[in-house]
C-alpha cells in the first residue's frame, strides 16, 4: 500500500451532510472535521447541510446531491446508530443503487482499535447511486477522523495502490 508519485492527484468533489435534531453550522464540530480533513488533503467540497434525523429528509438531500453530476462523493455523519432516531442507513439504503458492505466493516475494525467492542453499535455504511459515492459515518469526531484517516483518505486518492474509488469512478454508470 502506497501513493504512486507518478500519477497526477484528481481532487475528487464533495458533498459533507450532518444529520442532527441540535447541531447547527456554529457547532457542527463533526462537519468541521471532515471539511478540514478533504480540503487539507486538496479535494473540493461542493456543498454542506444539515438536516434533521428524519429519513424522508435524508434522502431527500442524498438525492438532490446524487442527481448534481459536479457531486463525486457525499459523506454524512450522524445519524447511524441504534436509537429509535437513528435513521441514515436507512435513508441511504432508499436511494443506494449497489452496497459496498466492505466499508462499515472496515470502519468497525478500524474503530475497535480505537473504543472495543463498542463499535458494535455503529451501523457505518457505503453505497453508490448515479456514480456518486455515498458513505456514513457515526456522529462523533473521532468517527469521522477514523473514517477519513484511515479509509477515506486513501481510498479517495487516485495515485494509493493497489486500488482505489477514484480509479472507478469513470466505470461507475457503465452498464
Amino acid at each position: 500500500m502506497a501513493i504512486d508519485e507518478k500519477i497526477d492527484f484528481i481532487p475528487v468533489n464533495i458533498a459533507v451532510l450532518t444529520v442532527s435534531d441540535s447541531r447547527t453550522l456554529d457547532d457542527d464540530r463533526s462537519g468541521d472535521t471532515l471539511v478540514e480533513r478533504l480540503e487539507g488533503d486538496g479535494h473540493k467540497l461542493a456543498d454542506r447541510a444539515i438536516v434533521k434525523d428524519e429519513a424522508d429528509t435524508i434522502a431527500a438531500q442524498l438525492q438532490r446531491w446524487i442527481d448534481d453530476p459536479k457531486i463525486d462523493c457525499v459523506i454524512a455523519t450522524g445519524g447511524t446508530g441504534v436509537t429509535g432516531r437513528d435513521v441514515t442507513p436507512e435513508a441511504m439504503e432508499r436511494v443506494s443503487e449497489k452496497d459496498i458492505p466492505g466499508f462499515g466493516e472496515l470502519f468497525r475494525w478500524v474503530s475497535f482499535e480505537k473504543i472495543g467492542t463498542s463499535t458494535i453499535q455503529s451501523r457505518a455504511t457505503a453505497g453508490v447511486a448515479n456514480g456518486t459515492y455515498l458513505f456514513a459515518l457515526p456522529g462523533s469526531t473521532g468517527a469521522c477522523r477514523d473514517a477519513w484517516d484511515e479509509i477515506l483518505h486513501h481510498q479517495l486518492d487516485i495515485r494509493f495502490r493497489p486500488c482505489n474509488f477514484v480509479e472507478l469512478m469513470p466505470r461507475l454508470l457503465e452498464k
